[in-house]
């Protein structure tokens, strides 16, 4: 089992941008994704030799991810049927 801070946003900032002491990191989107309802945010950093940005997507209701979560699959609902 993985620590609950192994994938917060902030751990995955530090891992995928690795920001230095010298750059600055902000968010600069934030929003939600048009299937599920899931949110997503956009973090820049800027440093003197340019800009990198990605997009970071919330797994369930804690983990954060640079692939978005999988699409939940078609259930079945036999009991709304059932006389």
């Amino acid at each position: 089992m993985k620590a609950t801070n192994a994938q917060s946003l902030r751990s995955q900032v530090e891992k995928w941008l690795a920001p230095s002491f010298l750059s600055s990191v902000r968010v600069t989107v934030f929003g939600r994704t048009g299937s599920g309802n899931g949110r997503y945010v956009r973090v820049e950093s800027l440093e003197a030799a340019g800009s990198h940005a990605l997009f970071f997507f919330l797994h369930g209701r804690c983990c954060w991810s640079v692939f978005p979560p999988k699409p939940e699959s078609p259930k079945m609902a036999a009991e709304r049927f059932a006389t």
